[in-house]
C-alpha cells in the first residue's frame, strides 16, 4: 500500500464533507464539524469512507477528538501510517 499523505486525506475528507452538504468555501483544517453542520451520521459515513480508502477504522469513542476538519485528517493519517 502506498504512503498515505495528509494532502490525499485532506482531499478525501473535503470531498466527503462537501457531499454531506458542507459549503466548500468554509471547509478548512480549522473549521469545526459543528460549524459545517456535520452530525454523527455524517461522521459514521466519513468513517466508512476512511475504512474503505485507507483501511482506517474511526470508532464512536473517537468522536470526542474529532472537533475540527484537521482533527479528522490527522487521525486518519496517524492510523494509516
Amino acid at each position: 500500500m502506498s504512503t498515505v499523505t495528509a494532502t490525499d486525506v485532506e482531499a478525501t475528507v473535503t470531498e466527503a464533507l462537501e457531499s454531506f452538504g458542507a459549503d466548500a468555501d468554509q471547509i478548512t483544517r480549522d473549521a469545526t464539524l459543528e460549524s459545517l453542520d456535520i452530525d454523527s451520521l455524517d461522521l459514521a459515513e466519513l468513517s466508512q469512507i476512511a475504512e474503505e480508502k485507507y483501511g482506517v477504522a474511526l470508532k464512536g469513542s473517537d468522536a470526542e477528538r474529532l472537533k475540527t476538519v484537521g482533527n479528522c485528517i490527522d487521525l486518519i493519517v496517524e492510523r494509516a501510517g
